[in-house]
């Protein structure tokens, strides 16, 4: 009977090691992962604000809408082309925060 108590708790060791091992293989340790950047980050491309339409405006700067982007358009065509990326606080909705957020991707002629 001993003996094969023993064998018994042998054979659940040594299948529970075996289903443990092979149940989650491991993952490679060193296993690149594929770079994913947008169009417009690769290329730099920045939105000029003196021919850029509102639906451009709108899809390309953060915490612009449709309304914002009317507002910037609208301005333009009153007051003429922007001459300083910071003539854009002049448009009503646009604060400094706003376009701080976007300086980066606001460009002149």
């Amino acid at each position: 009977m001993r003996r094969t108590y023993l064998s018994s708790l042998l054979f659940a060791l040594l299948t529970s090691t075996s289903i443990a091992v092979t149940a989650a293989p491991a993952a490679p340790a060193n296993v690149a992962q594929p770079v994913v950047a947008s169009a417009s980050a690769e290329q730099g491309a920045k939105v000029n604000i003196n021919t850029a339409s509102a639906d451009t405006l709108q899809k390309e700067l953060s915490g612009i809408g449709a309304g914002k982007a009317a507002a910037i358009v609208a301005y333009r065509d009153e007051n003429g082309a922007f001459t300083s990326v910071d003539e854009l606080i002049e448009v009503k909705g646009i604060g400094k925060a706003l376009l701080d957020k976007n300086r980066e991707k606001l460009a002149l002629d």
